[in-house]
């Protein structure tokens, strides 16, 4: 399949050829460098344009009428010039209803690529898309959203004038989404669509979640960054660090036995953390109530013990990085960890809620003899448990 994108260097138009090409789709480009010659023979050779072309933010306001009106009515015209009937996708804007510069301007461009359907026949789907935001973005141009990003990451000040101001946002990759939805299902008729999901937000709020995200690096506290408006937040901001931003370091308490590091925690799904042992070291020697964890030993060979605290019972098993396993600890039955290889053990640990000092849930308990025993117990650590 052969494909015509206008705009195709703007912040759309990147992510869009980026993932048409992924798909094996031959992509022709079109930028406000390219001669007019240039898109009125490409024109007859492809099967879709993707219309993205615009200016919201020109230093002259007679622009709005030259890229968003005409050069579309310009497109119109050389599409009915041809035999083969392509079918369009036209990026519009949310505000195409209201009477401003810009408004009128992609609102013209709707009317001009209506007339085109009703004289030809041609499919075209108008998306009146509110603020886009996501990777390749560009500040102070393409969304709010961007301008924090760039300056949050920089450790520049924001300004939010309204912070009980609502914006409506939609996020790059569900906007390629429903574009390349169209071209696979070839449809027919003049369509308005809307992407979704939508995101309503206030820009107090947005500028909340974003710095939270800078946050991070000091706080080692993540937000639910998994799904929603968060994630697509989250790997916006992500998208605007510099190379010397990949990286940040994490605090380390070390003592005798070996070291520990708390690597991230969430607010309700729990933390991450690792530790290494010398060998011979034990660490541990506690049981919980409720807390569980998940071990994963990637270096060294362990041996963990448990204990119930009541019954008695005990149980042992021995793991080695080389064969990596998960192993659980159990609520109401004591455990340690010993390093019984000959070099450094590294585990890593994940417990299903962050460490509170002032409710630790950790109560030293010997797993060996069955005793309260402290000497396990990391009374300086952060973590208070390994």
């Amino acid at each position: 399949m052969r494909v015509l994108v206008t705009g195709a260097n703007g912040f759309i138009g990147k992510n869009l050829t980026v993932r048409l090409r992924e798909q094996g789709v031959d992509v022709v480009p079109i930028s406000r460098q390219s001669p007019l010659g240039l898109l009125k023979s490409e024109l007859a050779q492809v099967e879709f344009i993707f219309h993205l072309a615009g200016v919201n933010r020109p230093k002259d306001a007679a622009e709005f009428s030259e890229t968003n009106w005409k050069f579309t009515d310009q497109i119109c015209q050389l599409c009915r010039e041809q035999s083969q009937k392509p079918t369009l996708i036209y990026a519009s804007s949310a505000q195409a209803t209201n009477d401003s510069p810009y408004g009128k301007s992609k609102r013209q461009g709707e009317l001009a690529l209506e007339a085109l359907h009703r004289e030809t026949g041609i499919p075209v789907f108008v998306y009146r898309l509110p603020g886009v935001f996501g990777k390749w973005s560009r500040p102070n141009y393409n969304s709010v959203v961007a301008t924090f990003c760039k300056n949050i990451s920089e450790g520049k000040p924001i300004e939010v004038h309204d912070p009980n101001a609502s914006v409506e946002l939609v996020y790059i990759d569900d906007v390629i989404d429903s574009f390349i939805n169209i071209l696979k299902a070839r449809e027919e008729g003049f369509q308005f669509r809307q992407v979704e999901p939508r995101f309503s937000i206030t820009v107090g709020a947005l500028a909340e979640k974003i710095e939270s995200f800078k946050d991070l690096e000091t706080s080692l506290q993540v937000d639910r960054v998994g799904s929603g408006l968060d994630r697509a937040l989250f790997a916006t901001f992500l998208s605007f660090l510099r190379p010397e931003q990949f990286s940040y370091p994490l605090p380390i308490h070390t003592d005798a036995r070996g070291s520990f590091s708390e690597i991230v925690k969430t607010k309700d799904s729990g933390q991450v953390s690792f530790f290494t042992a010398h060998p011979g070291i034990t660490r541990g020697g506690h049981y919980h109530h409720t807390k569980n964890e998940k071990f994963v030993v990637v270096q060294g060979e362990a041996q963990f013990r448990f204990r119930h605290i009541t019954t008695g019972e005990t149980s042992e098993l021995n793991v080695s990085g080389k064969k990596p396993q998960v192993v659980r600890t159990i609520p109401g039955w004591a455990h340690d960890i010993t390093n019984i290889g000959s070099s450094e053990l590294i585990v890593i640990l994940w417990a299903n809620e962050n460490f509170e000092r002032a409710r630790p849930d950790t109560i030293p308990f010997g797993v060996e003899d069955g005793t309260k025993n402290k000497s396990h117990v990391d009374s300086g650590h952060t973590s208070g448990a390994y």
